[in-house]
This record gives structure tokens, sequence and C-alpha cells, in this order.
């Protein structure tokens, strides 16, 4: 019993940094994600939630959080913008407890940048127009479907329903 708490335990602080994205950005990383506004105007239009997320690269916990379990189809607009970056054609399980995407609806409203925040060396997905963060992008998504994962955090996203 003490080993399956151990191991779950174990799983569920990996699985955590799998995605997670807070506020240990290296500076290089900072100076290429330019906010189009001030943080103070983001505070004004995001929840508390959105903004943790967005503008401070915060993270949901995993499987508590609103999309990770949603099979409804759909898309899924940027929580800033209401821009379409995501579709429920292109999700899938990954098991991480985040909405997993292999691709964005349109490669040019999302950018890729560097994260080497935690020691790890990851790659950040941002809304394009905004700067602001969505998630992180990984090389291990369903490999007959180009082989990426979107990790996205369900806060900086709203499901709208078709």
């Amino acid at each position: 019993m003490k080993r399956s708490i151990l191991a779950i335990l174990i799983i569920s602080i990996f699985t955590a940094f799998g995605c997670d994205n807070s506020n240990g950005q290296n500076k290089a990383a900072q100076e290429k994600r330019r906010l189009s506004k001030p943080a103070a105007e983001w505070k004004k239009k995001l929840t508390a939630n959105q903004y943790e997320i967005m503008v401070n690269r915060g993270t949901e916990p995993p499987y508590k959080n609103a999309y990770y379990d949603n099979h409804q189809k759909g898309v899924y607009i940027s929580a800033a913008t209401g821009e379409v970056l995501f579709s429920s054609a292109d999700k899938f399980d990954s098991g991480t407890g985040w909405p997993s995407f292999v691709k964005a609806v349109d490669p040019n409203k999302v950018e890729i940048v560097h994260d080497s925040s935690f020691g790890m060396s990851r790659d950040e997905v941002i809304e394009k127009s905004t700067g602001l963060h969505l998630g992180h992008v990984f090389d291990d998504g369903p490999a007959d479907r180009g082989g990426k994962r979107y990790c996205m955090n369900s806060g900086a996203l709203i499901f709208v329903k078709k």
C-alpha cells in the first residue's frame, strides 16, 4: 500500500512538471515574449485564474481543470482574444491531466518559444497576437498524427460547443 501511494506521488509530481510553467522563466524567454498590452490591462480583462496562467505563466493542477476530460465537439478559443486556437477534432487523451491537442487550428496564431525554467528545456506555446502563455508542446504525441502534444491550460481557453 505504501509503495502504491509513493508511486502515485512520484508520478503526480512528474506529470505536474510535464506541463508546468510558473514564474521561473529565464531572461531570454522573457524578452522573446512581449505582451501586446500592459499586464495591468490584461488584469482588467481576464479572470484571476486566466491572468495567473496567461500573464504570469502559471499552470493549473492536472485532472482538476475544465477541459482535460471534455469529449464534446467544438472549438477552443483564446480566453483573451476569442480567436479559435484548437479543435476537438485534434484533441486526444494524453493521460497527463491537461487538454492535449496534436496541432493548432492555424499554426500562425500560436508561437513556440524556448522555455528553460526549472532547469528543463521545453517549448512554450504562446498566443502569437498577444504574447500570452497557453501551455507547452512536446514531441510525445500520437505518431500517426504528427507526434506533437500541445499540452494546454484549460484556463487559457474557452470551449465553444458545435
